[in-house]
């Protein structure tokens, strides 16, 4: 299937993409000639090729989660400039102008 002049001026309007007539006429062969590389790649024979979802396999490397015990919260909060009994208090940052 080749792409037209026209094709190429319907797809800039979907875009709103405004090409004077040297660039629709690129754009155009630049086109065919990416349609004639795809093309190329269907003479291919992939009979015994499995379909892949990325082209290098990644294996999710897990570690097993252990409990290990934390600072208290009086420790966490024991250097904090402004405190409540259990959280740090901190200024006011999102203004409501």
């Amino acid at each position: 299937m080749a792409v037209t002049k026209e094709n190429v001026e319907y797809i800039a309007a979907l875009a709103r993409l405004k090409f004077n007539d040297a660039e629709l006429e690129n754009y155009t062969h630049q086109l065919n000639d990416i349609l004639k590389y795809v093309e190329k790649l269907n003479e291919l024979n992939t009979d015994n090729v499995e379909p892949l979802s990325h082209p290098v396999e990644n294996v999710n490397v897990f570690r097993e989660d252990k409990l290990k015990p934390s600072i208290s919260t009086e420790e966490a909060l024991k250097n904090a400039p402004n405190r409540t009994d259990e959280f740090f208090k901190v200024p006011k940052v999102i203004n409501q102008d």
